[in-house]
């Protein structure tokens, strides 16, 4: 059984079951007590938790992360550590990866289908770009699919951590490698444009149900995304429109410069397509193709196979439309022939380029974290300084230049000061020109009350926290909105707030019901108490009645569980005691006089009866205490319950029986001898 199956962390987080593992950490479902709501908890393998500077990292970069707030983004709650655990509370998603979706499909998706995904993809990516945060591990593995059709993004800002958690790369990378962008395959510095790749590729695989590349080690296949061009998308799925296979070969052009410029210039694209399917951009894949290949040899377009794949030079193709394409063996032979010409020193040179590339990735795979360069230096911590103090830092002088990047808003840096930088602090950076881009704090964005009216209220509460609100209280009110729903909120919707506002909502009670006041049905006819108690012409109560014996006529009501006068609303439920005719008086019902109307009697005697108190309830509390014998004998006293008991003086003649009532509720009876004063009953 799992060390932490059972565990509470930090007396709130109750860990329930295993829901997934990785190579940095195991994810579990959780029970939030304080929030009575279901959480994934993401715990650290213990291996990496035992390193400080790497508990450091992870905490940093799963903070910055919590600041995003995006419907297509995993939401983060929570960044602790309890002991030696450190973990990351996430909402729980009711879902499967888009990996496990695409499996379950068995091939392409349509390309409508495809277009839905990458379109939420990429607005995810826009909003996180906005917020200096690079993914970095873009992959279907860490896209959910949820059951309304919407994806949420995971893993965001772990991707950096994980490439310092491993010093090579290993069959364990082999998933993420198939997605990695040629700058991050070469150890290059990156950008925003490198999760456009990944994304790219993303998209290649949902249209065509295969990865651009394939082979038997991560290297194999960093190796191509460095040196080759994937085979366009139409060529295995026909059925994909032109413009799509645009966007996606322009996603994944090798060379950072032919790509998008950002998620939302490729936002904008998608929208055009999906507004026009049979668009004609003004770009095809081979315009995305470097003029030189990028290499002294022609650039090769490998096919997804694990067959041999023939050799293309983009740029002389011709489109579709002017020459038949000739079929593959004919090509392939045509283009061997062509190839066998080629000169013996020319052949040599290409081998010896490509052992050499090979053997740069293999250095930078493998001993790039081992060695360090003479010139190397370790970058300083910029974060929370002003650009003139960060430039200003003795560390940064004569050896750094700081530069600005973009400025995005904040709810936690002040205006003005560094909210992140690249590279990060305490990495190593090596070369002459050693330059740290920053983000800068624009301050904290204006915040708007959201509609939510007409939302559950728990939904309405999490969209509130989620934007940071904490001030939030909840009250109730009569509305014709459904119940449980909000009704009206307090600041009012499009109203300028901040996270310190407090803010009200509403719940609605359904509406509100009418209230009567209890009429008097003992010594009616059942028909008649029908009457005035239900239907259209009645209170609208519900009306349920159980026969009594009683010296009344049969089906006359002798008692009401709502006293007279009291104020009841309509579908409220209302007991009624009938008599059966049979004459007994076993268990005498309340009449409604407050005071015996007994007649005269010179031969009456006087008896006190001593009747014990309920014990539960607050003390303080009176209670109305009632002696009902029936035919006009009722007795009635309120007192507060801690006297104990309370005592009535009866008069009668001959033994007479009593039902004790407490609050109008039947608790026992009594006989009282007249005669010789003696009191029988509890």
């Amino acid at each position: 059984m799992d060390q932490y199956i059972g565990k509470l962390l930090d007396n709130r987080y109750e860990i329930l079951e295993v829901i997934g593992t990785g190579g940095m950490a195991v994810v579990y479902k959780a029970h939030c007590h304080r929030l009575n709501r279901k959480v994934a908890i993401k715990i650290l393998r213990d291996d990496l938790a035992r390193d400080a500077e790497f508990r450091r990292r992870f905490h940093d970069e799963s903070q910055a992360v919590a600041m995003l707030s995006h419907p297509n983004i995993m939401a983060v709650y929570d960044v602790s550590r309890s002991s030696d655990v450190e973990y990351i509370v996430m909402e729980l998603i009711d879902g499967i990866t888009l990996k496990q979706y695409m499996q379950k499909r068995g091939g392409p998706l349509s390309w409508k289908e495809a277009l839905h995904f990458i379109t939420q993809i990429m607005k995810a990516l826009s909003h996180a770009h906005s917020r200096g945060i690079i993914h970095r591990d873009i992959k279907p593995q860490n896209i959910m699919v949820l059951r309304d059709g919407s994806i949420k993004v995971t893993d965001f800002g772990i991707a950096r951590l994980a490439s310092a958690a491993q010093n090579t790369l290993t069959q364990e990378a082999l998933g993420s490698v198939h997605y990695i962008s040629p700058e991050q395959a070469r150890g290059s510095r990156i950008d925003a444009r490198s999760d456009i790749y990944s994304a790219g590729v993303v998209l290649y695989e949902m249209l065509t149900g295969r990865l651009p590349f394939e082979g038997d080690t991560p290297v194999s296949v960093a190796i191509q995304h460095i040196s080759s061009i994937p085979l366009p998308p139409r060529e295995l799925n026909p059925d994909i429109p032109e413009a799509l296979e645009a966007i996606t070969m322009k996603a994944m052009a090798p060379n950072v410069e032919n790509r998008y410029r950002s998620a939302d210039e490729m936002l904008a694209d998608l929208e055009e397509f999906r507004k026009n399917p049979s668009i004609n951009f003004d770009y095809t894949p081979a315009d995305l193709i470097p003029p030189d290949g990028g290499a002294d040899e022609p650039t090769q377009i490998i096919d997804t196979g694990r067959r041999s794949s023939p050799v293309r030079t983009p740029e002389r193709r011709r489109p579709r439309s002017e020459v038949p394409e000739p079929p593959r063996t004919t090509e392939y032979h045509r283009r061997k022939r062509r190839g066998g010409s080629m000169s013996v020193p020319l052949a040599v040179a290409s081998i010896l380029i490509f052992i050499v590339g090979i053997g740069v990735l293999f250095w930078v795979a493998f001993f790039s974290n081992n060695f360090q360069q003479e010139n190397s230096r370790s970058v300083p911590n910029l974060i929370n300084k002003t650009l003139e103090e960060a430039r200003n830092d003795p560390s940064v002088q004569g050896i750094f230049t700081v530069v600005e990047g973009e400025r995005v808003p904040s709810a936690t840096v002040e205006e003005g000061r560094i909210i992140s930088q690249d590279p990060q602090p305490r990495s190593v950076a090596t070369g002459d020109d050693l330059t740290i881009t920053v983000t800068v704090s624009s301050g904290e964005e204006p915040l708007y009350m959201p509609e939510l009216m007409n939302k559950d209220y728990r939904e309405a509460q999490q969209e509130l926290r989620t934007m940071g609100l904490s001030n939030i209280t909840v009250e109730s009110e009569y509305s014709e909105i459904t119940e449980d729903f909000v009704s009206r909120t307090d600041p009012m919707p499009g109203s300028t707030i901040t996270t310190d506002t407090p803010v009200i909502i509403y719940v609605s009670l359904g509406p509100e019901p009418v209230v009567r006041t209890m009429p008097n049905v003992v010594g009616e006819t059942l028909e008649t108490a029908r009457t005035w108690l239900e239907g259209a012409n009645g209170l609208n109560l519900v009306v349920t009645t159980t026969e009594v014996d009683s010296e009344e006529p049969a089906g006359t009501v002798v008692y009401q569980s709502i006293p007279v006068g009291e104020s009841v609303e309509e579908g409220t439920s209302v007991m009624l005691q009938v008599s059966n005719g049979s004459g007994a008086l076993e268990e005498e019902t309340p009449a409604v006089s407050e005071e015996p109307e007994v007649p005269p009697d010179p031969e009456a005697n006087s008896v006190q009866v001593e009747i014990a108190l309920p014990k539960n309830g607050d003390s303080s509390d009176m209670v109305a205490v009632q002696l009902n014998g029936g035919s006009g004998f009722v007795y009635n006293q309120t007192v507060e319950r801690r006297v104990n008991h309370v005592v009535f003086t009866l008069t009668g003649t001959g033994s007479h029986s009593y039902s004790v009532y407490f609050d109008g509720v039947y608790s026992h009876n009594i006989t009282v001898n007249f005669d010789t004063g003696a009191v029988n009953g509890p």
